[in-house]
């Protein structure tokens, strides 16, 4: 199969009815809260997506998204590399409407007005809540020495009398 750009909308409806594929890639221009959130994005986003009614009748959106990115080690400071590659499975909602009914295989996707969904902004979501809260190498592959521990000198404090005392006082003469 070819690869192709994978629309920027699809209506779930339409597209199970006719069981589409999709396997192609995102512009990473187009991830641009991403491309925020990280040092750089490598390549393109890798995107399938396999749309059909599943065996109890509820329209089913399934694939992968893959994509290579950068970002800055919080422990050495240095550039990390991260494999950014997940699997979904969505099955559409209308706008407001309670997703309890769904199976728990699916996650729950809202319709816009028009009856579809927008894609790019479903994978660039999946794909910021991927990145680690804090991203850093294995201990083994850090940079990081001991002298970034601390950085000046700390003073040593004066001998100050400890204003609880007083009160250890009055304790003891009662």
């Amino acid at each position: 199969m070819q690869k192709v750009k994978i629309p920027v909308k699809i209506n779930p409806a339409k597209s199970a009815q006719h069981e589409l594929s999709y396997d192609g890639f995102i512009e990473q221009t187009e991830f641009s809260r991403l491309g925020k959130a990280l040092k750089a994005l490598v390549g393109q986003i890798e995107v399938k997506i396999h749309c059909k009614e599943d065996h109890q009748g509820l329209v089913a959106i399934s694939g992968n998204v893959k994509t290579k990115a950068l970002i800055l080690c919080q422990r050495c400071n240095d550039d990390l590399g991260l494999d950014l590659e997940m699997s979904f499975a969505y099955s559409p909602i209308k706008m407001g409407a309670e997703s309890e009914d769904l199976p728990e295989r699916y996650e729950p996707v809202e319709l816009d007005e028009d009856g579809e969904i927008d894609i790019y902004s479903l994978l660039e979501d999946e794909l910021i809540l991927m990145i680690p809260i804090v991203p850093k190498h294995d201990e083994t592959s850090c940079h990081y020495s001991e002298e970034a521990q601390s950085f000046g000198e700390i003073d040593e404090e004066d001998d100050k009398p400890n204003p609880f005392d007083i009160l250890k006082q009055l304790k003891k003469n009662s």
